[in-house]
Protein backbone atom coordinates (compact mmCIF):
# COMPACT_ATOMS: atom_id res chain seq x y z
CA UNK A 1 0.00 0.00 0.00
CA UNK A 2 1.26 3.46 -1.32
CA UNK A 3 1.60 5.62 2.48
CA UNK A 4 1.64 8.88 0.82
CA UNK A 5 -1.41 8.10 -1.26
CA UNK A 6 -3.26 6.70 2.19
CA UNK A 7 -2.38 9.84 3.88
CA UNK A 8 -4.12 11.80 1.10
CA UNK A 9 -7.03 9.69 1.29
CA UNK A 10 -7.20 10.25 5.24
CA UNK A 11 -6.85 13.55 4.62
CA UNK A 12 -9.63 13.41 2.25
CA UNK A 13 -12.55 11.85 3.98
CA UNK A 14 -11.36 13.26 7.30
CA UNK A 15 -10.62 15.98 9.58
CA UNK A 16 -7.28 14.94 10.78
CA UNK A 17 -4.92 17.30 10.37
CA UNK A 18 -1.84 15.28 7.78
CA UNK A 19 1.23 17.01 7.33
CA UNK A 20 1.95 18.14 3.76
CA UNK A 21 4.64 16.21 3.40
CA UNK A 22 3.11 12.75 4.23
CA UNK A 23 0.57 13.25 1.28
CA UNK A 24 3.49 15.51 -0.76
CA UNK A 25 3.24 14.79 -4.75
CA UNK A 26 0.23 12.96 -4.31
CA UNK A 27 -2.82 15.22 -7.23
CA UNK A 28 -6.93 14.72 -6.73
CA UNK A 29 -7.14 12.86 -10.13
CA UNK A 30 -4.59 10.14 -8.14
CA UNK A 31 -7.50 9.49 -5.62
CA UNK A 32 -8.89 7.17 -7.54
CA UNK A 33 -5.84 4.69 -6.64
CA UNK A 34 -6.40 5.50 -3.20
CA UNK A 35 -9.32 3.46 -2.90
CA UNK A 36 -7.74 0.44 -1.77
CA UNK A 37 -6.83 2.66 1.32
CA UNK A 38 -10.79 3.26 2.46
CA UNK A 39 -10.71 0.40 4.67
CA UNK A 40 -7.78 1.33 6.78
CA UNK A 41 -8.26 4.98 6.57
CA UNK A 42 -12.05 3.18 8.23
CA UNK A 43 -9.94 1.39 10.89
CA UNK A 44 -8.44 4.83 12.09
CA UNK A 45 -11.59 6.52 12.18
CA UNK A 46 -13.80 4.06 13.63
CA UNK A 47 -10.77 2.99 16.21
CA UNK A 48 -10.97 7.06 17.27
CA UNK A 49 -14.32 6.95 17.47
CA UNK A 50 -14.19 3.61 19.58
CA UNK A 51 -11.65 5.10 21.92
CA UNK A 52 -13.95 7.88 22.49
CA UNK A 53 -16.71 5.33 23.64
CA UNK A 54 -14.51 3.25 25.80
CA UNK A 55 -13.58 6.29 27.47
CA UNK A 56 -16.80 7.61 28.13
CA UNK A 57 -18.83 4.64 29.18
CA UNK A 58 -17.14 3.86 32.70
CA UNK A 59 -18.41 7.03 34.47
CA UNK A 60 -21.50 8.43 31.62
CA UNK A 61 -23.17 5.05 30.95
CA UNK A 62 -23.82 3.25 27.20
CA UNK A 63 -26.29 5.51 25.87
CA UNK A 64 -24.53 8.79 26.95
CA UNK A 65 -20.76 6.59 25.56
CA UNK A 66 -22.76 5.80 22.34
CA UNK A 67 -23.46 9.48 21.45
CA UNK A 68 -20.16 10.14 22.57
CA UNK A 69 -18.88 7.72 19.87
CA UNK A 70 -21.35 8.91 17.00
CA UNK A 71 -20.90 12.41 17.84
CA UNK A 72 -16.76 11.67 17.77
CA UNK A 73 -17.12 10.23 14.29
CA UNK A 74 -19.00 12.68 13.04
CA UNK A 75 -16.78 15.42 13.96
CA UNK A 76 -13.63 13.16 12.49
CA UNK A 77 -14.84 13.35 9.58
CA UNK A 78 -16.37 16.66 9.71
CA UNK A 79 -20.31 15.44 9.32
CA UNK A 80 -19.54 15.16 5.64
CA UNK A 81 -20.91 11.55 4.82
CA UNK A 82 -24.25 12.80 7.23
CA UNK A 83 -24.55 15.91 5.04
CA UNK A 84 -24.66 13.14 2.25
CA UNK A 85 -27.02 10.93 3.47
CA UNK A 86 -29.58 14.08 4.42
CA UNK A 87 -28.71 15.57 1.25
CA UNK A 88 -29.69 12.21 -0.76
CA UNK A 89 -32.83 11.37 1.60
CA UNK A 90 -34.24 15.25 0.51
CA UNK A 91 -33.76 14.60 -3.28
CA UNK A 92 -35.34 11.06 -3.97
CA UNK A 93 -38.23 11.55 -1.39
CA UNK A 94 -38.85 14.53 -2.74
CA UNK A 95 -41.30 12.53 -5.53
CA UNK A 96 -39.82 15.04 -8.06
CA UNK A 97 -38.12 14.50 -12.03
CA UNK A 98 -34.22 13.61 -11.67
CA UNK A 99 -33.18 16.54 -12.80
CA UNK A 100 -35.05 18.60 -9.94
CA UNK A 101 -33.80 15.48 -7.11
CA UNK A 102 -30.23 16.32 -8.15
CA UNK A 103 -30.93 19.86 -7.92
CA UNK A 104 -32.14 19.33 -4.30
CA UNK A 105 -29.28 17.35 -3.23
CA UNK A 106 -27.51 20.42 -4.17
CA UNK A 107 -28.94 22.60 -2.16
CA UNK A 108 -27.00 23.75 1.27
CA UNK A 109 -30.64 23.57 3.22
CA UNK A 110 -31.90 20.90 5.15
CA UNK A 111 -35.16 19.40 4.34
CA UNK A 112 -37.81 16.91 6.28
CA UNK A 113 -36.46 14.10 4.85
CA UNK A 114 -33.02 14.56 5.62
CA UNK A 115 -34.18 15.79 8.84
CA UNK A 116 -35.50 12.37 9.41
CA UNK A 117 -32.88 10.26 7.94
CA UNK A 118 -30.39 11.94 10.28
CA UNK A 119 -32.82 10.99 13.25
CA UNK A 120 -32.99 7.50 12.01
CA UNK A 121 -29.38 7.13 11.61
CA UNK A 122 -27.99 8.62 14.95
CA UNK A 123 -31.13 7.19 17.11
CA UNK A 124 -30.59 3.89 15.95
CA UNK A 125 -26.29 4.00 16.02
CA UNK A 126 -26.68 5.06 20.03
CA UNK A 127 -29.30 2.16 20.19
CA UNK A 128 -27.61 -0.90 18.76
CA UNK A 129 -24.33 0.34 19.85
CA UNK A 130 -25.65 0.39 23.51
CA UNK A 131 -27.43 -3.35 23.16
CA UNK A 132 -24.16 -4.71 21.59
CA UNK A 133 -22.04 -3.50 24.29
CA UNK A 134 -24.67 -4.43 27.01
CA UNK A 135 -24.39 -8.06 25.26
CA UNK A 136 -20.67 -8.14 26.52
CA UNK A 137 -19.03 -7.37 22.93
CA UNK A 138 -15.73 -6.09 22.78
CA UNK A 139 -16.75 -2.35 21.57
CA UNK A 140 -13.31 -1.58 20.49
CA UNK A 141 -13.17 -4.18 18.00
CA UNK A 142 -17.13 -3.86 16.80
CA UNK A 143 -17.10 0.21 15.87
CA UNK A 144 -13.61 -0.14 14.37
CA UNK A 145 -15.25 -3.03 12.20
CA UNK A 146 -18.10 -0.76 11.36
CA UNK A 147 -16.06 1.95 10.05
CA UNK A 148 -14.20 -0.38 7.53
CA UNK A 149 -17.31 -2.12 6.42
CA UNK A 150 -18.80 0.90 5.81
CA UNK A 151 -16.08 2.81 3.54
CA UNK A 152 -15.11 -0.53 1.93
CA UNK A 153 -18.30 -1.71 0.50
CA UNK A 154 -19.03 1.85 -0.64
CA UNK A 155 -16.93 1.18 -3.38
CA UNK A 156 -19.80 -1.17 -4.65
CA UNK A 157 -21.26 2.45 -5.98
CA UNK A 158 -18.26 3.49 -7.82
CA UNK A 159 -17.50 0.15 -9.89
CA UNK A 160 -19.81 -0.19 -13.22
CA UNK A 161 -21.65 3.35 -12.09
CA UNK A 162 -21.75 6.27 -13.76
CA UNK A 163 -21.55 9.97 -12.66
CA UNK A 164 -24.91 11.97 -12.26
CA UNK A 165 -23.33 15.38 -12.67
CA UNK A 166 -21.14 16.38 -14.85
CA UNK A 167 -18.44 17.61 -12.30
CA UNK A 168 -18.36 17.64 -8.36
CA UNK A 169 -16.34 15.45 -5.50
CA UNK A 170 -17.85 12.21 -6.32
CA UNK A 171 -16.20 12.52 -10.32
CA UNK A 172 -13.48 11.80 -8.47
CA UNK A 173 -14.30 7.74 -8.01
CA UNK A 174 -17.56 7.11 -9.49
CA UNK A 175 -17.14 5.44 -13.42
CA UNK A 176 -12.88 5.36 -12.27
CA UNK A 177 -12.70 2.47 -10.22
CA UNK A 178 -11.70 -1.15 -12.06
CA UNK A 179 -12.29 -4.86 -11.06
CA UNK A 180 -9.60 -4.84 -9.43
CA UNK A 181 -9.60 -1.91 -7.27
CA UNK A 182 -13.13 -3.26 -5.93
CA UNK A 183 -11.82 -6.79 -5.39
CA UNK A 184 -8.92 -5.13 -3.53
CA UNK A 185 -10.65 -2.81 -1.34
CA UNK A 186 -13.55 -5.42 -0.43
CA UNK A 187 -10.61 -8.29 0.30
CA UNK A 188 -8.83 -5.28 2.68
CA UNK A 189 -12.34 -4.66 4.29
CA UNK A 190 -12.71 -8.83 4.85
CA UNK A 191 -9.48 -9.21 6.21
CA UNK A 192 -9.60 -6.29 9.07
CA UNK A 193 -13.51 -7.10 9.79
CA UNK A 194 -12.24 -10.74 10.31
CA UNK A 195 -8.93 -9.60 12.60
CA UNK A 196 -11.18 -7.31 14.31
CA UNK A 197 -14.24 -10.07 14.79
CA UNK A 198 -13.26 -13.31 13.89
CA UNK A 199 -16.23 -14.65 11.75
CA UNK A 200 -18.95 -12.78 13.38
CA UNK A 201 -17.49 -9.62 11.72
CA UNK A 202 -17.13 -11.11 7.80
CA UNK A 203 -20.77 -12.22 8.41
CA UNK A 204 -22.00 -8.79 8.80
CA UNK A 205 -19.58 -7.47 6.40
CA UNK A 206 -21.11 -9.50 3.50
CA UNK A 207 -24.55 -8.98 4.74
CA UNK A 208 -23.04 -5.08 4.32
CA UNK A 209 -22.07 -5.87 0.77
CA UNK A 210 -25.33 -6.65 0.33
CA UNK A 211 -27.48 -3.97 0.94
CA UNK A 212 -24.72 -1.24 -0.32
CA UNK A 213 -25.27 -3.25 -4.10
CA UNK A 214 -28.57 -3.09 -3.61
CA UNK A 215 -28.80 0.59 -2.33
CA UNK A 216 -26.42 1.45 -5.27
CA UNK A 217 -29.23 -0.05 -7.97
CA UNK A 218 -32.10 1.57 -6.65
CA UNK A 219 -30.25 5.20 -6.65
CA UNK A 220 -28.84 4.13 -10.36
CA UNK A 221 -32.57 3.49 -11.29
CA UNK A 222 -33.68 6.62 -9.16
CA UNK A 223 -31.04 8.99 -10.56
CA UNK A 224 -29.08 7.79 -13.40
CA UNK A 225 -26.30 7.48 -11.55
CA UNK A 226 -24.39 7.95 -8.40
CA UNK A 227 -23.07 11.23 -6.47
CA UNK A 228 -20.97 12.05 -3.79
CA UNK A 229 -23.58 12.70 -1.62
CA UNK A 230 -24.67 8.62 -2.57
CA UNK A 231 -21.54 7.98 -1.43
CA UNK A 232 -21.70 9.83 1.65
CA UNK A 233 -24.92 7.63 2.63
CA UNK A 234 -23.89 3.94 1.66
CA UNK A 235 -21.20 4.86 4.01
CA UNK A 236 -23.64 5.53 7.05
CA UNK A 237 -26.35 3.29 6.02
CA UNK A 238 -23.15 0.23 5.51
CA UNK A 239 -22.04 0.97 9.29
CA UNK A 240 -25.86 1.06 10.51
CA UNK A 241 -26.39 -2.66 8.72
CA UNK A 242 -23.01 -3.72 9.85
CA UNK A 243 -24.27 -3.17 13.13
CA UNK A 244 -27.06 -4.52 12.88
CA UNK A 245 -25.90 -7.51 11.25
CA UNK A 246 -23.57 -8.37 14.71
CA UNK A 247 -27.34 -8.23 17.20
CA UNK A 248 -28.08 -11.69 15.57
Amino acid sequence: MNVRLFFATLQFMSRIPVRARWSDGIESHQYVRGIVTFPFVGLVLGALAAAVFTLLQPWAGLPLAAMGYVLALALLTGGFHLDGLADTCDGIFSARTRDRMLEIMRDSRLGTHGGLALIFVIVTKVLVVSELAMRGNNMLMVLAAASVAGRAACVLLMYNHKYAREQGLGNLFIGKVTGTQTLLTLAGGAVLCTVLLPMAGLLALGVTVFAVWGLGLMLRRTLGGQTGDTLGAAIELGEVVFLLALLR
